[in-house]
């Protein structure tokens, strides 16, 4: 049975020592959210994540939605931890106070995403889609709809879904068939008529309403993308009182049997005429709904970082305790009949390989969410600007590195335990199953890459990659000279150059043919994402060498940073070497065969 430890010692040591988050309350809004404030916070949802929502994890597996008649129910226990978690104001932790919510900084609600995510990912999905409803009615909704629907959605006694994906069309969004047609009760609202799959917590029993965003085509709609209006339709009309009332032309046509998160519904919804209310412009869809899917990608992208974390507690566990073969150089436990596998360099290997790439991304998670504090809350335009392109720039990333490392670090762990690995009684099974759907659903990889190369990378001659390009290059130059981290820089540098190349080319052969950037693309966002850990790994190694002196106490704790950091270094960084061969390669090895020769 799997265990789980929210990492608060590393959370501190990345939010307090590496990016000191008490500059957050400097900002406008943000005046009390000290760190000794932040870490209180973040330690009562510690609490939660390992006592209430990880005990669910493995039965909520076990044991599924189910599904009868349109309605749905969530595995046993699932209500109860709900109606505490909102009790407790989880909800609403990052929300405008206008409407109900902590108005806490946003890095503080990635961390917290993160500790749910390991202990019950399940779970988590379902407040994860009513924060990105939120987020789209926050930003585009009308005075009265805000006024109506957010407080509900932040005190999470309704919760909020995203409905994109039609049967015959996913990332091609354009091809879309729902429609919404003008009612004429006076009220302003729309008929929204069509089918969408894959709806995750489209019908559940934990909230006594569901507010779903719907993408649909009104009867002027341009063609494709440009014609695509977004709508919000509640399961429940709300009375005057905003109590729910008649139920709404929405139901539940059918559940997925699914490889992993069986405790999250994911649900077909048909939609027959229902109530819904225009959310931003007509046609302007596709900016409202990039609201919500660029935080979900986010939040997916944390959903790979939580699975690796939770992975590797366990790993780690049963490395010290499963006794198998001795040690090549020597007994290490004389009085037992074998020594601990952790002795073994394969084990440590992929040990190291899982904690390299987690503590790695989870300091980038904060830089990234520091940044959407940033652009939300300071008081200087150009100091916004940026911090938003790099969010922009980081958010392709992120989603798909995290949650490329979270499958393969997952992968990892079940390799550790070998055969008891493979068994479900053990429970690292399930966090491969989860892992998976995190690199395909909110736009998979693939697409994420192609955002990358193709609209990032060119946007404004550059703009968007110079708020990456210029920190690290001058964290380099400034610490080119210390004899101490030159172990560490150097090997950045190198990797850095390989980036910078791999730009200038992808940016020269994509002018002349699209399919080269798009063949260098996965191994492109790969290369960057291995450079952006890296880069920091070392801002967490000048950190940790200016402690370790004075550490007392913590000094196994800042030593094992800097030990880590050459890990990644020697063995995980050199990647970008061999990536960048392959991008080299171009398209030709891709592109040069027929397709009926496959």
């Amino acid at each position: 049975m799997p265990t789980y430890k929210a990492p608060l010692n590393d959370v501190r040591f990345v939010l307090n020592e590496v990016f000191s988050v008490g500059q957050l309350a400097e900002l406008p809004g943000h005046e009390d959210h000290t760190p000794d404030l932040i870490e209180a916070v973040l330690e009562e949802g510690a609490k939660l994540a390992e006592n209430v929502l990880q005990p669910l994890n493995r039965s909520g597996d076990e044991e599924g939605c189910h599904y009868e008649n349109g309605v749905v129910r969530t595995p046993a226990g699932f209500p109860e931890a709900y109606a505490q978690f909102i009790a407790g104001g989880w909800t609403g932790v990052s929300a405008d106070p206008e409407y109900g919510g902590q108005g806490l900084p946003h890095v503080v609600n990635f961390v917290l995403e993160e500790f749910l995510c390991s202990a019950n990912l399940s779970f988590g999905m379902y407040p994860g889609l009513s924060h990105g409803a939120y987020n789209a009615l926050y930003l585009h909704g009308t005075d009265e709809l805000k006024r109506a629907y957010l407080p509900k959605l932040v005190d999470g006694t309704w919760s909020g879904t995203m409905c994109l994906t039609e049967p015959h069309c996913g990332t091609d969004l354009g091809m879309i068939r729902t429609k919404a047609v003008p009612d004429d009760s006076g009220d302003g609202s729309f008929a929204i008529t069509g089918t969408k799959i894959f709806i995750s917590a489209g019908e559940h029993d934990l909230t006594e309403n569901i507010l779903h965003l719907v993408l649909a085509k009104l009867p002027d709609a341009p063609p494709g993308t440009k014609g695509i209006s977004l709508f919000l339709v509640p399961k429940f009309l709300p009375r005057e009182d905003g109590t729910p009332g008649m139920r709404n032309g929405v139901l539940c046509g059918s559940i997925e049997h699914k490889m992993g998160i069986k405790a999250s519904s994911t649900c077909v919804m048909n939609f027959d005429a229902a109530k819904g209310w225009l959310v931003g412009q007509p046609h302007k869809g596709m900016r409202a709904m990039f609201t919500m899917m660029n935080a979900a990608r986010l939040g997916v992208g944390i959903q790979g970082l939580g699975l690796a974390e939770v992975s590797y507690q366990n790993a780690v566990s049963y490395a010290r305790d499963r006794l198998q073969g001795r040690s090549l150089t020597g007994t290490k436990a004389p009085e037992k009949p074998a020594d601990p596998i952790i002795v073994h360099p394969d084990v440590r290997k992929n040990l190291m390989t899982m904690r390299a790439y987690t503590e790695g991304c989870r300091a980038l998670a904060c830089w990234i969410g520091l940044n959407i504090d940033i652009f939300s809350k300071h008081p200087d335009p150009a100091v916004r600007a940026e911090a938003d392109d790099l969010v922009a720039l980081m958010t392709p990333v992120v989603k798909a590195f995290f949650t490329d490392i979270g499958f393969e670090t997952t992968n990892m762990g079940v390799q550790i335990y070998g055969g008891h690995g493979y068994i479900r009684e053990y429970g690292m099974e399930q966090f491969v199953r989860d892992a998976r759907i995190a690199q395909i659903y909110e736009g998979a990889n693939g697409i994420q890459a192609l955002d990358l190369v193709g609209r990032k990378l060119p946007q404004d001659m550059g703009r968007l990659l110079r708020r990456f390009f210029h920190p690290v290059s001058e964290f380099l130059e400034e610490n080119q000279e210390d004899p101490a981290l030159l172990e560490f820089v150097i090997p950045l540098a190198k990797a850095f150059g390989k980036l910078q190349q791999a730009t200038a080319l992808i940016a020269q052969r994509g002018m002349k043919n699209p399919d080269e950037a798009g063949a260098a693309s996965t191994d492109y966002l790969r290369l960057f994402a291995l450079v952006a850990v890296g880069f920091m790994w070392v801002r967490m190694v000048k950190v940790a060498q200016a402690k370790l002196p004075q550490a007392n106490g913590d000094a196994r704790f800042y030593d094992t940073k800097i030990r880590t950091a050459r890990f990644y270094v020697t063995k995980l960084l050199p990647q970008v070497n061999a990536l960048f061969l392959t991008i080299m390669a171009g398209s030709a090895p891709l592109m040069d065969i027929d397709a009926d020769a496959f």
